[in-house]
């Protein structure tokens, strides 16, 4: 999909060389989940999918808005001059990237192109790009005209096993991380490997974070292919790779199914998330959220640990596993105050309960809530430091 070209020294050796496997689907629900939602759509995975997209938009639109970040330009161009091949009106409309994209002022910039160009309510939006897009295109096309049509083409390993599967869509304000937001289910993901031949290293292993998240809470044999080669599980071209993302999809999805609007056992995929995501407000979204959603579980497994819930031997393996792949498992000390305050907001909490994700085993996660937050000070000194970690996250 990406008009780049792959690096010659991240070339494939034979063993590695995947280009020839066939697409994998993975289908999000079938009929109506908990609370009346209708769901049924799939998740594509596998290589040179821009083919695919006329059947995921579906031959009702005649409009198709793409919504890309800034840095993904010239990958947006290719789609919409594709889609105008394919015989759609297609515009694009080009936001700030990152977490940056995800503020009312862009949304609202999205809505004004979609009525400067009529779309009506059988049209479509696509979005292409990472996490933070597929979030705001999302909340964009959950709004429009009380909801059109999106498909979601992840370009981030983040993006491909989180955020463009399962129909939460959301934008920041200054109280919060997606404290604004809607249920909106796509009409297809999807998830093109090439375009993870052209994504930075760290971007990469950032999106492993909530892969290690899906083999706590689900699936341990994820965890046992990142513990046998966490290099392969880092390299782009591998079949390691490729089989952590479509486990951690299947995760998702079978969740999803389940429990379309996070009123029981969804919570479970916000393991880590609830002192990850007050690490990223502390640092003004500067971390990557797969950096913060490691710390976040560093931090809830010493909690489970605490309260007894969990032995030490899965608590360690955490610290281990998050430490191979190279992402953080400490914050600074100093920050407590701060982050109480968000992790007050998180929410999962019910008026002034706090409520956390924990495992009392691997495949076994639990919403607890925790009555005393000095217990939750006391484990915080366990993965507290001086400083805040230097990271290249």
């Amino acid at each position: 999909m990406s008009p780049q070209t792959e690096n010659p020294e991240n070339q494939p050796t034979a063993e590695q060389n995947t280009a020839a496997a066939e697409p994998t689907v993975i289908t999000v629900g079938e009929g109506s989940a908990a609370g009346g939602d209708v769901l049924g759509y799939d998740v594509t995975i596998g290589h040179g999918l821009l083919a695919e997209l006329p059947q995921a938009i579906g031959p009702a639109a005649e409009r198709v808005l793409v919504i890309h970040p800034r840095a993904l330009r010239a990958t947006g161009d290719v789609v919409r001059d594709d889609l105008e091949k394919a015989g759609y009106q297609a515009v694009t409309a080009e936001i700030p990237d990152g977490e940056e994209g995800k503020h009312i002022q862009v949304s609202a910039f999205c809505w004004q192109v979609l009525g400067q160009n009529d779309f009506t309510r059988s049209d479509a939006v696509v979005a292409v790009g990472g996490g933070a897009v597929t979030d705001a295109a999302g909340f964009v096309a959950a709004t429009w005209l009380r909801g059109v049509r999106v498909v979601h083409m992840p370009t981030t390993l983040l993006g491909m096993v989180d955020a463009a599967v399962g129909g939460k869509t959301g934008i920041n304000t200054a109280e919060g991380k997606n404290l604004v937001g809607a249920f909106h289910q796509p009409a297809g993901v999807l998830v093109d490997l090439d375009t993870l031949l052209t994504l930075p290293r760290n971007e990469l292993v950032a999106g492993l974070a909530e892969v290690v998240k899906c083999g706590f809470i689900a699936d341990e044999e994820i965890l046992r292919i990142i513990e046998s080669s966490p290099e392969q599980a880092q390299n782009p071209h591998s079949t390691q790779l490729r089989e952590l993302i479509e486990r951690a999809v299947r995760v998702k999805a079978e969740i999803v199914s389940s429990d379309a609007r996070e009123s029981g056992r969804r919570e479970h995929l916000n393991y880590g998330h609830t002192l990850g995501h007050a690490i990223e407000l502390a640092e003004r979204y500067q971390w990557r959220h797969g950096a913060a959603i490691s710390v976040g579980m560093i931090f809830a497994a010493e909690l489970a640990r605490s309260l007894g819930r969990l032995d030490d031997a899965t608590a360690d393996r955490h610290h281990s596993v998050l430490t191979m792949l190279g992402l953080p498992v400490t914050y600074r000390d100093d920050r407590w105050n701060q982050l109480l305050e968000g992790i007050r907001r998180d929410k999962k909490n019910r008026g002034d309960t706090l409520r956390f994700v924990l495992l009392n085993r691997i495949g076994q996660p639990a919403t607890v809530e925790i009555p005393d937050p000095s217990i939750l000070f006391a484990t915080y000194q366990e993965i507290g430091e001086s400083a805040s970690p230097t990271i290249s996250l």
